[in-house]
């Protein structure tokens, strides 16, 4: 196409002289409209349509958008300006990319010139000047603007058209400067007042934006201020700007170079700051327009504790240097704050490392105090100036991208984190380099050449780091001026040049080795090996009593475990120098001093010890002690002696554990006397020092862990060990001479291999079985921590109603903030639930219902209740709360009234003692008083005739007199109360009608009232024998006795009712809300019945009010007002989720595989509770309303989608909003309603709205954003959708942008923060980063890149399948207040919170899931964080001390792989650094998980994946070597422990079974248990219990039922533990276990960890081929191994063993297998259908002989599967490739055992046999090959051939069977014994050829193997899939399957068989 000339169209413009058409570039955002090009058309009836402004090239998007919008804006109004608009932007994208080199910059041009062309002579209006018309309408929306720009409490649509008029006039007026001449074009800026960017976040700082009510908060105005204070800074003139700085951040962007959006950002972000820190303070203060110095000195504290810190680790002293001038000290204060956060804002991914940002900020603190003092240099005796600056862009282009282009050269040396560990560095290693002092090398200016910047190149020339790097314009001055420069700070030292070499790793290299774990815990590992030791010693002398552990033989024979002491701490030094080697050149020298000598020293004691040992054995020197003492007499050795020595290099480490502050103190302490002590105990780091906690944590874990140790060791010594210690010394004495097998050793000495086949898993099981007994006591401590802390206080609705009067106390003592006058809440009790009487606050119970409305309110709109059940829980507000009078829900006092009528109708006796009766019940006393209340008010306000009113008040007088008098009974006959209490409802049923034709219907209802009370209850009525009353004749028509009666008729109008007089009563009543609700509840109050007492129906409604009103008795902080607060924000990180259902994905309602169709049948109430929210009674009815945008929204907001965790976390903005508004309500506030102040009063809801800005802001960080934007992604209108509806939220992404430079295209990548203003995208901030962000694990990064964006103290991360409920929302101002209490020895860093997995109500998986999720973050992480102290961050929703973590590194780390559990890391960091991880029960947030086994199997493979990498990383090590003994312990078992404890106990099943098998096929159990008749079978039971506890779930069991018996009744937590049996609960947490142990132990050994999404959707059926794909390596194969095992050792143990022995011993492993085999099938919906099974079958024939390729996916051919399934060895190294060879061995051990097992061996022992099998071996090979050659030479063109060929083999084969069976005794049991054989064999040689892949992959045996493995897998398949295809043959198997599986859908009637059956037709089509 040829290039586009703009000549044209701009010709066709009308200019006046003097005019000229030159553009200039804008920028501006908004959102999407349609693309329209329309014909060009002269006529009339031409109607403009708007064109795309949305999808525009990136290379000049942001200039021209807001031109396109306003076109867009102005198109039907002016159309000729609108025309002129698209001119402008045409002629500044044809300057930005004149050769269209840019992505879709051709196209877009072509577009936009064909609309020019349309629109040019339609639009032209005749002797019309396009500049008169363009002035003309910007003159008018400039004076619009200007006439309102002054008011901020302007309704929604005012503002909306003042922000239009705005954008318009803006963009007007910069289309005016380009047309018009530079003289008219000047005046026009003179007489211009808005041609300013008006962009912002929350503050609108600029001069001339719209005001707002949060610039008139005096804190605002203060912090602003402060921050313009620019007296006393250097002249502007010195920096080359025009004009006086406008404050502090102007005066810092121009010194130092930052970016002006930076700038803008970090502005706003310490305004915030500052204004929250100042409403924390004091208010002691002259003025309030004073900032307080507490407030800035308390941030200067947070933000500079960890650069101080640095400074003295390094020994370097600060460079926050202040003037002794207070009001100077201020301003300094507030520049170096904010030096701090504009390098911290424009770093990127340096943030992850910050100690290198310390390391920037102390050299441009340095320059920023030679500023400030005009310092002069001694060299150059000039001004000290920055080394960077005094140009846009300096910092980023000199400083932040020269070490991102190190960080992202490392990054590509990983290859994706595939890479060895070793051979790169990540993020820590780069940052740990400033750990040391030779950081400062590097000198400022950066030296280039320096070794940090070198980085290893490979497969490519190495680059020139010079060249490679961005420089600034002004780079040679720079050059010139750099030694000068570099001697200005005397820590900076030059060096002789040399060539450069890669530093390598710093302080810790990431080795993939199982050495790992003993490395990380190696005293854990060495006391649990010596503990063994010492057992087994005590075991074999057979102790009667402790005492005899004295005994001089027995105590020397014991501490011989210092000699194996000696050999561990030899090994430990051995590892410690071989996995430290590659950081070699990092290490001090002190540390590689300290690791020789150590080596040294253990070398030395491993000589000394048992050579002490040998020489002094038995030879005692003995000292008699007095008569009487328990040890008659002491007795020592030179051995004793040597071991007393040995032990004191731990004596002061004892010493020191229990005085952890003295330790904590030498271990921060910089003295030199306090770094020697600190030398030999740990490594010279700048983290994990001083992490010790408080003497009373201390002795509360180590308690904890001595009964745990005790029990375990008891248990180990009497149940594990002492029971073998008799058959071992029997098998070692009976010597065993035949074998059944050629013994390769057989003169090994006491059966040593029958004593390892027998000790192996009794030893395994005791390295394990801590783990059991942690989890035991993990239960009961933890059960005990919830009872004391009152959870489960009200567990259902019968306790929610008993307690409900109690509510409002508790929400006035936790949620309302405390005056002067109310202390702190108490307690009577530890156990009690009472709160201490204290003075209400004022109005409290007004609020409480206030609270309480708000919340039903939300619950209705969330549909998960009616209308009706939302009548009956409301709380009607009123002035009677002002005097503590509450007319409590009516579903509390549902059937209390009809009740108390029955008891009062039919009572006899004592009027005392029905009162006693009816007030017994508080509630009936309630219902009865406020009936009777109710009924006064409605007859006041009904009767309005005088006489009327005069009657009605003698009668009720009458009857209060009488209640008074107790004498009701004596003058009222109380048995007419039904049918009085008949005609009251039917009164009130007609007053809420209304009608005004019912009026006499009135009349006769209020006639037959008085008549039942005149005549029928009262005994003495001769008040009212004055009146007479009207009659009734027999035909029933009412007529009065004489003319002066009740309720007469002024005229007689005989045709209606003539005797109603309109004047006597008030009916229709007046139209008024309040009233009408309060007749509402009058007649609900009257009618309502026993099933009000269900209210509300939904569980989730019960369990959310029942878990709120339980908070309320727990422990929280006192709330503070909302204006006094912490401020915080959430941060969402989303990538490419669901933001809401389309309706495409809803389908339809009859479609039952949509969306819908599982939402209606799940979620049945709350459906129909949507459509009653509509107002329609169908879907149908619901789209003819044009209502389909709320069903979209219903149907997201129950699955797990982003707009759901939206909605949640806006909660927190209404509850702010309510509680702010209760916080400044007076009376006549409450009494009008929140709603009704919101909509009425614009000033105080604008005050609302400023305060909820202050307190919280929400960004969502968008991974995915700009690309979903460029390809109209339907996604990219749903987000904009969500800021249209949240005005208050915020995206950040990524913009990756293309710029033209030298006509080609750069990419340039920008942080971006946007908004939504009037339906337009609009960009606020946007931040150019150095390159590419996403260069680790993807999540951190985004959440990186938004992070800058945030505000407040306070961060809580939040993922997007999270929801969040508004009665939470009213916690979180008394959880931030946890952040100023101390736990133990600090303050917390990071708030822990509960969880509830709103995901388990359908499937039985979810279910389990749902338990299991729930144990672990309620009883697991309480018992963490106290007493155990070692919570860490586990995901979401902790809250972050926000200043904390980002002075820290962030809250997430990022380096590729080795982070890919990025969360936890978090915690680590936080511990690491110091910091305090507490939890909180009392607010829980809402957390969706998978549903399907698939799923789930993904989930914990990822998590186990990430675990693995946990181990091998440096931070895991430093935890496990610098925590004192116990807290290790807990760190171990609630971590990486529990992953490998599972792995041993797998692995111990493999020993005990390969074990059996060697005792079977060799003959030593056969001679063992025949010729000694041992009986060692208990002893093995015994060793495998422990296992059956794991096999069988029991260990996930325990936490489960207490967490569940203590928040629901342990009744309930029975019931729910023996059903989950019956669902086979055990069945899938013994697959879990598979799961969990396979990608654990496989990430350990090989590495391939990495991110896998499960999706999160709704539950289908999953096909056999998928099944296996996902679990044959992780399941079928072991368990298949499993199987082999068990079959071979009960083939050939039959003869001398009992059945039930074996039945004994291998039921657990039994199980284990087949679940292995069956769960992927048993847990898969509609798994057992046979229409399902015939397609599955055909869809894995199909896969299993597709052949692969390139572009062919694993989904659609074996042959690609096979080769992603060993994507995990092709970066393994050779020690895994070798560890694999070695283990693949195993599966020899059959065909050697099994071959002398013939009958055809005829009982020979000779190792021929096993050569022969060998040769049997190669037969069949070269069988196979054979006739694979054949098929692909003969089965072409000679197919009769090949056939006879195949023929003939088979032929050969058979008889040379035959031939064997008659000379060689050949029978059908050998044929089967061979397959046992030779199967194995060929699988172990297929799992080598796999590790030895390298070197054969380019031959023919590479072939040959991948020809083999899927004929295995075929195999493997068919036995899998006979079963299934049987049971599905089977109708009833089809049914029970569906049953068990959907169990909690059956028993909530829900349609489940329908959603499963649907799913076929989406598979078929």
């Amino acid at each position: 196409m040829s290039e586009i000339v703009p000549a044209e169209p701009i010709g066709g413009i009308y200019f006046e002289p003097g005019e000229t058409s030159t553009a200039t570039a804008s920028a501006s955002e908004a959102p999407r409209v349609t693309l329209a090009i329309t014909n060009g058309s002269n006529t009339v009836e031409y109607v403009p349509e708007p064109f795309d402004s949305e999808r525009l090239p990136t290379v000049f998007a942001s200039e021209i958008q807001r031109f396109l919008r306003v076109a867009n804006l102005l198109g039907k109004e002016e159309p000729r300006v609108a025309y002129l608009c698209r001119v402008h932007a045409f002629v500044i994208a044809h300057n930005l990319d004149k050769n269209s080199s840019g992505r879709g910059v051709r196209q877009f041009k072509t577009s936009l010139l064909h609309r020019l062309e349309q629109d040019e002579h339609v639009t032209k209006k005749k002797g019309t000047s396009d500049i008169r018309e363009l002035k003309n309408v910007y003159r008018a929306y400039r004076d619009y603007y200007i006439r309102h720009e002054k008011a901020f409490d302007l309704e929604q649509s005012r503002r909306e058209r003042l922000i239009n008029a705005r954008d318009i006039a803006t963009v007007l007026f910069e289309v005016l400067k380009t047309v018009t001449d530079p003289a008219s074009s000047q005046a026009l800026i003179q007489g211009n007042a808005i041609h300013k960017k008006t962009e912002f976040n929350i503050l609108p700082l600029e001069q001339g934006g719209i005001q707002h009510a949060i610039t008139q908060k005096s804190e605002i105005k203060a912090a602003i201020a402060v921050i313009r204070n620019v007296r006393g800074l250097p002249p502007a003139q010195d920096f080359k700007k025009h004009g006086a700085f406008v404050d502090l951040f102007d005066f810092l962007q121009h010194c130092f170079g930052f970016q002006e959006a930076n700038v803008a950002n970090q502005r706003e972000h310490l305004i915030l700051l500052l204004a929250n820190m100042q409403t924390r303070q004091t208010h002691n203060q002259t003025s309030v327009l004073k900032l307080g110095e507490g407030g800035v000195d308390e941030l200067m504290r947070k933000f500079f504790k960890n650069y101080t810190n640095w400074c003295k680790f390094l020994e370097r002293k600060s460079n926050i240097r202040l003037p002794l001038v207070k009001q100077e000290s201020q301003q300094y204060k507030i520049l170096y704050i904010g030096l701090y956060l504009l390098i911290w804002g424009e770093a990127a991914n340096l943030r992850f490392m910050p100690e290198c940002l310390c390391y920037i900020f102390h050299h441009m603190a340095y320059e920023l105090h030679g500023i400030l003092c005009g310092a002069i240099s001694l060299t150059t005796w000039e001004k000290v100036m920055p080394a960077y600056g005094g140009e846009p862009e300096s910092f980023l282009n000199n400083v932040v991208t020269r070490i991102y282009t190190v960080i992202k050269q490392e990054v590509d040396n990983s290859k994706g984190g595939a890479a060895d560990y070793s051979v790169w560095r990540n993020y820590d290693d780069l940052n740990e380099y400033f750990w040391s002092p030779d950081c400062f090398k590097i000198g400022w200016p950066m030296r280039l050449d320096h070794e940090f910047f070198f980085v290893k190149s490979r497969n490519k020339p190495k680059p020139d780091v010079k060249n490679a790097l961005v420089v600034s314009p002004g780079k040679t001055k720079e050059k010139k001026k750099r030694e000068k420069r570099d001697e200005e700070e005397p820590e900076d030292t030059r060096e002789e040049i040399h060539e450069p070499q890669w530093l390598g790793k710093t302080n810790f290299v990431e080795i993939r080795s199982f050495w790992q774990i003993f490395r990380c815990f190696d005293r854990m590992w060495s006391f649990f090996i010596l503990s063994l030791q010492a057992i087994i010693i005590i075991a074999c002398h057979d102790l009667g009593s402790p005492i005899q552990l004295l005994d001089a033989v027995v105590f020397e024979d014991i501490i011989t475990i210092f000699i194996t002491s000696a050999y561990l701490k030899l090994i430990q030094a051995i590892l410690d120098i071989a996995f430290m080697w590659k950081a070699r050149y990092t290490m001090e020298y002190s540390q590689k001093v300290k690791l020789v000598v150590k080596l040294v020293l253990a070398t030395i004691w491993t000589i000394v010890l048992p050579v002490c040992y040998a020489n002094s054995r038995r030879k005692y020197t003995c000292y008699s002690t007095k008569y009487g003492s328990l040890v008659e007499e002491w007795c020592f050795t030179s051995y004793m002696v040597a071991a007393a020595i040995y032990l004191t290099t731990n004596a002061v480490e004892v010493v020191l554990f229990f005085v952890p502050a003295v330790a904590k103190y030498i271990e921060v302490s910089n003295y030199k006397i306090c770094r020697v002590l600190s030398w030999w105990t740990q490594p010279r780091i700048y983290v994990g020092r001083g992490m010790q906690e408080d003497q009373v944590s201390v002795l509360k874990y180590t308690l904890f862990w001595i009964l745990v140790l005790s029990c375990k060791f008891v248990f180990s010594y009497s149940f594990e060990v002492k029971p073998l210690i008799a058959p071992t010394r029997q098998i070692m004495k009976i010597g065993v001479k035949k074998y059944e097998w050629h013994e390769l050793f057989p003169k090994v000495k006491s059966n040593a291999g029958a004593i390892v086949a027998v000790w192996s898993p009794v030893v395994i099981v005791y390295f394990m079985d801590t783990q059991i007994w942690y989890s035991v006591f993990c239960t009961i401590i933890g059960g005990l921590y919830g009872v004391l802390h009152h959870l489960g206080e009200i567990r259902t609705l019968g306790m929610l109603r008993s307690k409900f009067d109690s509510l409002p106390s508790a929400f006035n003592v936790c949620l309302i903030p405390p005056s002067s006058k109310r202390g702190k809440k108490k307690r009577k009790g530890l156990l009690s639930n009472i709160f201490q009487k204290l003075p209400d606050e004022k109005n409290a119970t007004a609020k409480f219902v206030v609270v309480w409305n708000q919340i039903v309110n939300h619950l209705r709109l969330e549909d998960l209740i009616s209308n009706r059940e939302m009548d009956l829980m409301m709380m009607p507000v009123s002035s009677e709360l002002f005097s503590a009078k509450v007319r409590w829900p009516v579903f509390l006092l549902a059937n209390k009234f009809s009740t108390a009528l029955t008891i009062a109708k039919d009572f006899e006796g004592k009027e005392e003692i029905l009162v006693k009766k009816i007030t017994k019940d508080k509630y009936m006393f309630y219902a009865v008083r406020e009936c009777y209340q109710s009924l006064k008010y409605v007859l006041e306000i009904l009767v309005v005739g005088s006489i009327e009113k005069r009657i009605i008040c003698d009668i009720l007088s009458e009857i209060e007199k009488h209640i008074q008098e107790t004498s009701l009974l004596k003058n009222f006959n109380l048995k007419v109360l039904p049918a009085l209490h008949a005609k009251v409802v039917e009164l009130a049923e007609l007053l809420m009608e209304g009608d005004k034709d019912h009026q006499h219907k009135v009349v006769k209802a209020l006639l037959d009232v008085f008549e039942l009370v005149t005549n029928d209850m009262m005994v003495d009525s001769r008040i009212l024998d004055m009146f007479h009353f009207p009659e009734q004749n027999e035909c029933g028509f009412v007529y009065f006795r004489n003319d002066d009666q009740l309720f007469d008729s002024v005229e007689m109008n005989r045709d209606f009712y003539p005797f109603a007089n309109e004047n006597s009563i008030h009916f229709p009543l007046p139209e008024s809300g309040p009233l009408m609700e309060k007749i509402k509840r009058f007649h609900l109050l009257l009618t309502v019945k026993d099933t009000a007492m269900d209210v509300p129906a939904n569980l989730d409604a019960r369990r959310r009010i029942s878990f709120f009103a339980t908070s309320l008795f727990t422990d929280m902080p006192d709330a503070p007002k909302v204006h006094n607060m912490m401020p915080f924000c959430v941060i969402t990180p989303h990538y490419i989720e669901d933001i809401n259902f389309s309706l495409k994905e809803l389908g339809s309602d009859k479609e039952e595989d949509s969306i819908i169709f599982y939402m209606q049948k799940i979620y049945p109430d709350e459906w129909t509770n949507f459509l009653e929210r509509m107002g329609c009674d169908n879907r149908k009815s619901l789209e003819d309303e044009h209502k389909t945008e709320d069903l979209r929204l219903w149907a997201s907001f129950r699955g797990q989608t982003l707009s759901r965790t939206v909605r949640g976390m806006m909660y927190y903005r209404e509850a702010l909003k309510l509680q702010a508004f209760l916080d400044m309500a007076e009376e006549e506030d409450i009494l009008e309603g929140y709603e009704t102040a919101e909509r009425g009063n614009r000033a105080l809801f604008a005050r609302l709205e400023a305060l909820a800005d202050m307190k919280y802001t929400y960004v969502i960080s968008c991974q995915s954003f700009a690309s979903q934007k460029a390809s109209n992604d339907p996604r990219y209108q749903d987000m904009i959708d969500l800021m249209i509806r949240y005005p208050s939220l915020r995206v950040a992404y990524v913009e990756e942008k293309e710029e033209i430079v030298q006509g080609k295209p750069h990419k340039v990548y920008s942080s971006k923060l946007v908004k939504v203003v009037n339906g337009f995208e609009q960009t606020i901030y946007q931040i150019k980063l150095p390159g590419t962000p996403h260069l680790g694990e993807g999540k951190p990064e985004n959440q990186n890149n938004a992070i800058i964006f945030t505000r407040g103290e306070a961060l809580q991360t939040i993922d997007m399948n999270q929801d969040n409920y508004l009665e939470e929302a009213l916690k979180m101002r008394n959880l931030l207040q946890e952040f100023l209490q101390r736990q133990g020895r600090r303050p917390p860093t990071i708030l822990g919170l509960r969880e509830h997995i709103f995901t388990g109500s359908v499937s039985s998986l979810a279910w389990f899931m749902s338990y299991q999720e729930t144990s672990f973050v309620t009883i697991g992480q309480r018992l963490l964080a106290n007493p155990l102290r070692v919570r860490f961050h586990y995901g979401h929703p902790d809250v972050f001390d926000r200043v904390f973590h980002i002075t820290r590194g962030g809250i997430s780390k990022a380096s590729k792989t080795i982070n890919l559990s990025e969360d936890v890391f978090a915690g680590f960091n936080s511990t690491l650094r110091r910091g305090c991880i507490s939890y909180h029960e009392y607010l829980q947030i809402g957390k969706g998980r998978d549903v399907a086994l698939n799923q789930i199997s993904k989930f914990e493979a990822k998590v186990a994946n990430g675990n693995c990498e946990q181990t091998i990383s440096r931070d895991m090590f430093r935890l496990g070597r610098q925590f004192d003994f116990f807290r290790m312990l807990s760190c171990y078992f609630t971590t990486i422990g529990f992953y490998f404890s599972s792995l041993i106990s797998v692995i111990g099943i493999y020993v005990f079974l390969y074990g059996q098998l060697y005792l079977v096929l060799s003959g030593l159990e056969r001679a063992l248990i025949i010729e000694a008749r041992i009986k060692n079978v208990q002893s093995l039971e015994t060793a495998l219990a422990s296992q059956s506890f794991i096999q069988l779930g029991l260990l996930t069991g325990l936490p489960m039922v207490m967490e569940i018996g203590l928040e629901r009744g342990f009744l309930t937590a029975l019931k729910d533990f023996v059903l989950m049996q019956l669902q086979l609960a055990a069945v899938f947490f013994t697959f879990a276990l598979g799961t969990k142990t396979h990608y654990y132990g496989r990430t350990l050994l090989h590495g391939g960890a990495k991110y896998r999404p499960t999706g999160r959707k709704v539950v289908f059926h999953a096909s056999f081929t998928e099944n296996y794909r996902l679990y044959s390596r992780s399941h079928f194969v072991k368990a298949f191994e499993l199987l082999l095992l068990l079959i071979v050792y009960n083939m050939f143990r039959r003869s001398y063993q009992s059945s039930m022995a074996y039945v004994l011993i291998t039921y657990a492993i039994w199980f284990m297998s087949l679940t292995w085999l069956c769960a992927p099938f048993l847990f898969n919906p509609a798994g057992f259908s046979w229409t399902k099974t015939v397609d599955d079958w055909k869809e894995w024939n199909k896969w299993i002989r597709q052949q692969g390729g390139i572009g062919i996916q694993q989904d659609k051919s074996w042959h690609s599967w096979w080769h992603d399934e060993q994507a995990h060895l092709r970066w393994s190294g050779f020690g895994s490739r070798l560890t694999e060879v070695l283990l693949s061995l195993r599966f020899f051990i059959y065909q050697y055992g099994l071959v002398y097992h013939l009958d055809i061996s005829q009982h020979s022992k000779n190792f021929l046999v096993y050569v022969l099998s060998w040769i049997v071996i190669v037969a069949i090979f070269l069988l196979v090959k054979a006739v694979n050659m054949g098929r692909q030479l003969l089965s072409a063109n000679y197919q009769l051939g090949f056939r006879f060929f195949k023929a003939f083999l088979f032929l050969a084969v058979l008889a040379i069977i035959f031939t064997l069976s008659i000379i060689c005794e050949l029978s059908l049991t050998d044929l089967f014994v061979c397959c046992l054989a030779f199967m194995p064999t060929a699988w172990g040689l297929i799992m080598m050829a796999q590790a030895a892949r390298p070197k054969i992959e380019h031959t023919g045996l590479w072939d040959f193997t991948r020809a083999l493995a899927r004929e295995f897998d075929y195999g493997m398949g068919i036995v899998l899939f006979g079963p299934i295809a049987i049971l599905a043959w089977l109708p009833i198997i089809k049914a029970f399957h569906a049953r068990f599986l959907f169990n909690e859908a059956f028993k909530r009637h829900l349609q489940i068989q329908p959603i499963l059956a649907g799913k076929k037709k989406k598979h078929r089509t």
